[in-house]
């Protein structure tokens, strides 16, 4: 954002701004009182700040005087920019992480309800590790082991569509791993302890790699340029780039059919893995659907078969 002058006002007053902006370009309407239950300020700092938004972008709004609101115009153009993920957070969740009250959506909105998400004590623990980079004595629950002791040096949490896991160093096995989060209890931080530098983040090579998947219709859908045009696609293909780590958990929740001949059935197969050799070398390609590391030709029942084996428990590759 650059317009008149702007970028010398207060961050506090550049944030209520945002929120008139962002108001009148997905609601088309923004109110004094907007601001004033948002904020808590007074009625006479909403209206400067209504002012201030006018006098730097005079043809995005326009004053009802029988309703009390402005409305954007049909000229609108954004003073700020926002990322899709933040817009659609705030339409379904309400605007403003900082904000003391009960969120709510600003649109009628359905997400998915997940079953497990994670608990905020355990959250917060695994947060502050990777932020101060402490490693974590921590009991874990697998479906391979049970419940065990281990020390991990964790570096990133990762969404992978179905749970959160954190990605850290396991030294019980002495490599780098996924820990689905809420299956972690008794967690202590190992302040004094130190790490060597396989243990780092710069050390975990499946997070560093990233894999180049060219995506396309599935050559057997009856109108592909439904497909193209719903995802965007140029030339009939989607480039798409992603840490090796989560590749699998990609593939799997856009249930891209992975076998070499496009073989797998149904009608949640929309897209297609054109180039399946920039997958090698990928450690989690259990979960890609159809994918065969040793044929290059999957016969279309082997395939639904191999899906089937890696959908017993998405996310736990530990």
């Amino acid at each position: 954002m650059r317009r008149n002058g702007l970028e010398d006002i207060s961050q506090t007053q550049r944030e209520r701004l945002f929120h008139v902006d962002f108001k009148l370009r997905f609601l088309g309407e923004v109110s004094r009182a907007d601001l004033v239950k948002r904020f808590g300020i007074k009625a006479a700092a909403a209206t400067r700040d209504l002012s201030l938004y006018k006098e730097a972008a005079p043809g995005n709004l326009e004053y009802d005087t029988k309703a009390k609101i402005y409305n954007a115009t049909t000229g609108f153009s954004p003073l700020f920019t926002c990322s899709q993920s933040q817009a659609l957070s705030a339409l379904s969740q309400g605007l403003g992480d900082d904000y003391l009250g009960t969120h709510q959506a600003l649109i009628p909105t359905d997400t998915p309800t997940q079953l497990n998400l994670p608990h905020l004590d355990k959250i917060s623990a695994v947060s502050r590790a990777i932020y101060h980079g402490i490693p974590l004595k921590i009991e874990y629950r697998s479906l391979s082991s049970g419940a065990t002791q281990r020390e991990i040096v964790p570096h990133a949490l990762v969404d992978n569509g179905l749970r959160w896991h954190v990605r850290a160093y396991d030294r019980f096995r002495d490599k780098f791993s996924d820990f689905v989060i809420n299956r972690i209890s008794d967690v202590c931080p190992l302040v004094d302890t130190n790490f060597g530098s396989k243990e780092t983040k710069d050390a975990d090579i499946q997070w560093n790699r990233i894999v180049d998947m060219h995506l396309v219709p599935h050559p057997k859908l009856t109108h592909p340029e439904t497909i193209e045009y719903e995802y965007g696609m140029q030339g009939g293909q989607l480039n798409v780039q992603v840490r090796a780590a989560v590749a699998g958990y990609v593939l799997r929740r856009w249930n891209v059919d992975c076998s070499a001949e496009h073989s797998l059935e149904g009608p949640e197969y929309h897209l297609w893995l054109s180039n399946q050799p920039t997958l090698y070398g990928v450690e989690n390609l259990n979960l890609a659907p159809g994918y065969d590391s040793s044929a290059t030709n999957l016969p279309a029942g082997r395939a639904r078969r191999t899906m089937g084996k890696t959908t017993r428990d998405w996310g736990d590759v530990e």
